[in-house]
């Protein structure tokens, strides 16, 4: 009777292992695939490749984007996709569809419906550039954004018709924070 008693005690605290075993694996399990799912559908990594946001990215950083429930904001830092199939581009907008941007080029100076931007993240101030090919002042199109570099006499962006004005649709989403490197770790704006 003790052992019988005894054996089925046993067996219990077998089952009872090889339970628990089966309930870690399958939360385990479970936090891979949520894992998964919220790196592939809901953030991204992209890399900046070149000097075009210096000072606030620098080639080389690591940054987390989102697109989810996202609206485009001026001032926002935005990844582009491009239709040519090249690397993304990361840029700041300045301006959503109906607001109209000029550039004095004398003084740098960036005004969006005729209020002169503040914007203390530009590296240098906007200087004339002879390959510019958009005339100022000029108002965004219905379902496009304008967008400069913060360094910006050192970058492509929408005073070029190579890029200009960024259709809503190849917007992919706002860059979130930097994750390397790790002394520069953190929200980015």
């Amino acid at each position: 009777m003790a052992q019988q008693a005894e054996s089925k005690k046993s067996r219990r605290k077998w089952n009872g292992a090889v339970e628990e075993f089966f309930d870690w694996v399958e939360t385990t399990l479970l936090c891979m695939i949520l894992a998964i799912v919220v790196l592939t559908y809901l953030f991204q990594e992209v890399q900046v490749d070149g000097q075009s946001m210096i000072p606030t990215l620098q080639d080389g950083d690591r940054l987390v984007t989102s697109s989810l429930f996202y609206t485009v904001e001026p001032g926002d830092i935005v990844v582009i996709n491009r239709e040519d199939g090249q690397e993304p581009l990361i840029k700041r907008c300045i301006a959503v569809a109906g607001q109209t941007v000029d550039i004095d080029f004398d003084t740098g100076i960036v005004s969006v419906d005729g209020v002169a931007l503040e914007e203390d993240y530009v590296n240098t101030p906007t200087n004339a550039h002879s390959s510019s090919t958009i005339d100022f002042p000029c108002t965004v199109p219905e379902g496009h954004i304008f967008v400069l570099g913060d360094n910006r006499n050192n970058s492509l962006d929408s005073r070029y018709a190579e890029i200009g004005m960024i259709d809503l649709d190849n917007v992919f989403g706002e860059v979130l924070f930097r994750l390397l490197p790790l002394d520069r770790f953190g929200l980015v704006g």
